[in-house]
């Protein structure tokens, strides 16, 4: 690694979190002590993100599962337990073992962890499981465990897999990027396609694109805890690199499992989002080496966006006649 790799370091002092703004001040007075620092490390600014990639999975099977439209109210407690009790839980873990201080993703500033957090976010977790096995499709229940095994690997010692560079980002891909939508799916309980199955396993090479870009802001805080991250081990120049051969192959996939599905000519909306990660990844490789922490941080909450897009453009490819 170059120095001018190294991007700024973070602030050492943490900011007063019961002051940062004023819906953290009025959560700190509605659940006073540690109360509302339980519900931030659950980080539900970033819940649209996940209820939309699940619901993604939801909305793309009605094509193949005429019935799917109604089952709206077993689809909503399925996203609400994957999005709050399992994803939610799942960050409140990590927060407990990494003890942040710098910003993380969708959470500015972060309070010191509550003592209990680690129990509470297990908690969360596997009473998610508990209603889901009750009242949600065995398959549902299925892909719920299997991400709260994952989950458990990649945060908890002595595995801790978020710290090995390679597994890290393999857990994520598969974790977030395909059995998020295919938790989704799973709620319509029909069956899964050729076509559909290419597209929701696209999904876990756009995540492997998309996960060194989270890092990047935290690059010195990680070095510090002695994280060997897949940002600090390939670097920033080489994991850019990275993020655009998997940015080629999830569309490659994409257009692939769109050409065989119920449209056949739907692919061609999947250039739409293409052309929007392939410009914002070279502008990203052409400047790293002059961006801050602060600069890098947009360019994920940017890359986030093309996400959505991304989502919304393959809806369209699949529901097109329907909408029509």
């Amino acid at each position: 690694m170059t120095p001018s790799e190294t991007p700024t370091s973070p602030a050492t002092s943490r900011p007063n979190h019961r002051t940062h703004g004023w819906t953290r001040r009025l959560g700190y007075r509605l659940l006073p002590g540690d109360g509302f620092s339980y519900v931030l490390h659950l980080r539900p600014r970033e819940w649209p993100i996940v209820a939309g990639h699940t619901l993604f999975g939801y909305l793309v099977a009605l094509p193949t599962a005429p019935a799917a439209g109604e089952r709206w109210g077993t689809a909503f407690v399925g996203i609400v337990l994957f999005v709050v009790c399992l994803n939610g839980g799942t960050l409140a873990i990590n927060s407990a073992f990494d003890r942040d201080e710098g910003d993380i993703g969708y959470l500015d500033a972060p309070p010191p962890p509550p003592r209990h957090l680690f129990a509470f976010g297990l908690t969360l977790m596997l009473l998610g499981l508990g209603i889901a096995a009750l009242i949600l499709p065995r398959s549902f229940v299925l892909v719920y465990a299997a991400c709260l095994v994952l989950s458990l690997l990649y945060s908890v010692p002595p595995f801790r897999w978020k710290a090995v560079a390679g597994l890290d980002l393999a857990v994520d891909a598969a974790d977030f990027g395909t059995l998020a939508t295919l938790a989704g799916w799973t709620l319509t309980e029909s069956a899964l396609p050729l076509w559909a199955l290419i597209v929701l396993l696209s999904f876990a090479p756009l995540f492997a694109a998309l996960y060194p870009l989270t890092q990047f802001y935290q690059y010195e805080e990680d070095r510090a805890r002695g994280d060997r991250t897949l940002a600090l081990a390939l670097g920033i120049r080489r994991s850019l690199l990275l993020a655009i051969a998997m940015t080629v192959v999830a569309f490659t996939g994409f257009m692939v499992g769109l050409r065989l599905g119920p449209t056949g000519y739907g692919w061609l909306l999947a250039a739409i989002p293409f052309v929007a990660w392939m410009s914002l990844l070279l502008r990203w490789l052409a400047r790293w080496p002059t961006m801050s922490p602060l600069e890098h941080k947009r360019g994920m909450y940017t890359a986030l966006k093309a996400w959505v897009l991304t989502d919304l453009s393959i809806l369209v490819a699949v529901l097109g006649p329907t909408l029509a």
